[in-house]
């Protein structure tokens, strides 16, 4: 029993403990969006499958003996596999560069390539153990549950989910990583080895055992469908959940642990004991959880973060407990354990597909996720509305209640989703869900067109002919940007130079900073999304700035760094006076374009006394101290810019990075007063971004950020040089 239970605890940490460095590898190539993991997901639950299906052809056509001989040279053929990669590439799991895209490469198709390639050998071996293990044990220990391992392997799976955020993503690098797991990896394939030479040692099963499952009774076609559509709910409410809260924070491990660990206990909950999972229970807890969501729905993302996780959390919890409770409840005989997974693993693949494949071809916004949980109410209703035999009254009204309220809150979800008063236009793609709407009717004086990404507001422009060329929203010239770009014309002009500048904008949105441009300028701007291009150059008669713009306008479309380090390769250095960082996918951040050597890329496309200029505003994360951290690393003096909300303008924080501190002591900012800061840290930041470890955790206002070391200047100073001290957590 122990050396299973080991081996088993050993493949379930390991399989899930990847998942996330897998992701965190894929997402500074790949965009940086919530679609970077769904379409990871999609092929850890394709591997899966795979694992499963070996596991149950394994079982059911080779002889016990024949089994463990197979394994064993899958075993060795991994083994094999890792180490030739360790030597070759340098890494047992890590992608080399040769994967790494072009800008206008990036796709699902090469993403699920990647993945393939580095981790579909391991990961196709670490899935078989679970089902195969759990047959050599049942046939070692006839009359002995293995569903208690199952239970066990999904303790193991939540422990290393629950690991990285907390323990290994703040102090490991990636590359680090992929050692230990290489190492762990190896253990693993012992243990495994160890569990396959006692079943060839093993003689015959004891004949009652075998009689008893011979004569097992087989599931039948209702309830394998049955098996298939759960688990396929259960699938898409997960992964719905995860697009859900990742538009709105950051696609990274941190926001996508916590739906998965959730999803794992209910696993564990449901397959521990039957006693564990109660009807009526989890019912009341949807209940409460859909009326919950129907409120945040109403009101918008500026909801409390904690608020939000705690809601789409309970919502994910009970609607998953649902149908994993029923799931086991259907569980079949220890004989047809093989299929019982299968159809399981399948339902799971079936989960992503819809969500990945199918949805965002079919819906125009994330309505997976609420379409999903109507249907949880709905099932849930009907489970309750089943009469038992000699059922009393007050009894029966103790179900027929919560059934009732169930089926009306999920209509009052519907109704929530379905408002689009003011939506005018929907598109959804890989990048994420964009609405334009339409606020104020169009006589009003102030009516205006808004571009949404997500719930956030990013950018909109009136439609009045006075008003249409009014820089708005975060973009105004008493903004961070706006300002950077004012002080530039003054110090050209100083110095008897025209007062052109050369200006490059990382995130497109509706194209307003091309309201602050002047004629003999030109605006360079950097989208990933090509429908955000699209509106921004006119498609549906929404927005016009670039095209009434005095300045030249160039629009370049795929993910800003990959470009801007593709630029510097062929020696094609652009020489901005100004390059403005507004990288925000809703209120999500990818990452991979605020890190130092993100950074350092920006700066050498810095003209000589060029600046650069980064939007933190940021209803859930304080990008302060990374930005100061940022100037420290670099040499620049900080500078923050606070802009409050007032008429055109909406409130927003932007900070000036310059060489010297000597821009921002220029006449443009000192007459702002308090709203401008010269900020530093008193010594070295313990806690920076860099490609090899960033951690969103620190920086969640929800949990109280740490400022300590960061210091208003009372006289600008000249920041100290770069340091080299090790980044902290």
């Amino acid at each position: 029993m122990l050396r299973y239970a080991v081996t088993l605890f050993l493949s379930a940490f390991l399989l899930f403990g990847v998942q996330p460095l897998a992701g965190k590898y894929s997402l500074p190539w790949f965009g940086g969006t919530p679609a970077v993991w769904t379409t990871c997901m999609l092929f850890f639950q394709a591997m899966l499958l795979g694992g499963y299906a070996y596991s149950y052809a394994s079982v059911r056509w080779l002889a016990p003996k024949r089994q463990a001989r197979v394994h064993l040279a899958l075993l060795g053929l991994t083994v094999v596999v890792l180490l030739g990669r360790a030597l070759l590439v340098g890494s047992p799991v890590a992608p080399g560069l040769e994967w790494r895209p072009a800008a206008d490469e990036i796709s699902t198709t090469r993403l699920l390539a990647m993945l393939a390639a580095t981790l579909g050998l391991p990961f196709f071996t670490l899935s078989t153990s679970a089902p195969l293990l759990q047959s050599w044990f049942s046939r070692m220990r006839p009359g002995a549950s293995p569903y208690r391992l199952y239970a066990l392997s999904n303790t193991a799976s939540l422990l290393a989910l629950l690991a990285y955020p907390l323990l290994v993503e703040p102090w490991l690098g990636r590359g680090v990583q992929a050692w230990v797991w290489g190492a762990g990896f190896l253990l693993f394939a012992a243990g495994s080895a160890m569990c396959a030479l006692g079943v060839l040692r093993h003689e015959e099963a004891p004949a009652q055992g075998v009689q008893q499952e011979a004569t097992a009774e087989s599931p039948g076609v209702a309830r394998t469908l049955a098996w298939l559509g759960l688990s396929a709910c259960a699938s898409v409410l997960l992964l719905a959940t995860t697009n859900q809260l990742s538009q709105n924070v950051s696609a990274g491990p941190f926001v996508w642990v916590l739906p998965l660990a959730l999803y794992l206990v209910t696993f564990i909950v449901a397959f521990e004991r039957e006693a564990l999972y109660s009807r009526l229970f989890t019912a009341l807890l949807l209940l409460l959880a859909v009326g919950g969501v129907t409120r945040i729905t109403y009101k918008g993302a500026h909801v409390s973060l904690l608020v939000q996780l705690l809601v789409h959390s309970t919502a994910l919890f009970s609607g998953a407990l649902l149908c994993h409770g029923e799931l086991y409840r259907l569980r079949p005989a220890p004989r047809f354990l093989g299929a019982f997974y299968l159809w399981v693993s399948a339902g799971g693949v079936l989960g992503a597909g819809l969500v990945h494949l199918v949805a965002p071809r079919v819906f125009n916004v994330y309505l997976e996720y609420p379409l999903t949980l109507g249907a949880c109410c709905l099932l849930a209703a009907l489970l309750l509305l089943r009469r038992a035999p000699d059922e009393t009254v007050v009894r029966a009204a103790l179900r027929y209640v919560p059934a009732l309220l169930l089926l009306l809150v999920a209509g009052g979800l519907g109704l929530a989703v379905s408002d689009e008063r003011h939506v005018v236009g929907s598109w959804r793609g890989f990048f994420g869900v964009v609405h334009v709407t339409e606020p104020l009717e169009r006589e009003q004086e102030e009516h205006a067109f808004v571009l949404r990404h997500g719930d956030i507001i990013h950018g909109f422009q009136y439609t009045r002919p006075e008003r249409r060329m009014r820089p708005t929203a975060y973009y105004t010239a008493e903004s961070g940007l706006g300002l950077a770009l004012t002080e530039q014309r003054r110090l050209k002009e100083a110095a008897g130079q025209p007062p052109a500048l050369r200006v490059g904008i990382l995130g497109l949105g509706v194209g307003t900073t091309a309201a602050l441009g002047q004629a003999g300028d030109t605006l360079r701007f950097y989208e990933i999304d090509p429908q955000i291009i699209s509106l921004a150059k006119g498609e549906g008669g929404y927005f016009s700035y670039l095209s009434e713009t005095p300045a030249r306008v160039e629009v370049v479309e795929g993910d800003a760094r990959i470009l801007l380090e593709q630029e510097l390769a062929r020696g094609q250095a652009q020489g901005f006076d100004v390059l403005a960082v507004d990288v925000f996918s809703s209120d999500s951040i990818p990452v991979h374009l605020l890190t130092e050597e993100a950074v350092e890329a920006y700066r050498r496309h810095l003209a000589p006394g060029g600046v650069l200029v980064m939007h933190i505003s940021n209803v859930h994360l304080d990008l302060l101290p990374i930005a100061v951290a940022h100037a420290w690393s670099s040499g620049l003096q900080a500078t923050l810019v606070t802009t409050e909300k007032k008429g055109d303008a909406r409130g927003s924080f932007w900070v000036v990075l310059d060489q010297g501190g000597s821009f921002t002591r220029g006449d443009t900012f000192t007459r702002e007063g308090k709203r401008v800061q010269r900020l530093a840290f008193a010594e070295a930041p313990r806690k920076r971004w860099t490609d090899e470890r960033n951690s969103l955790l620190p920086f969640l206002r929800a949990l109280g950020v740490d400022r300590e070391g960061l210091v208003e200047l009372e006289e600008p100073a000249v920041a100290p040089a770069p340091v080299a001290a090790p980044a902290g957590p």
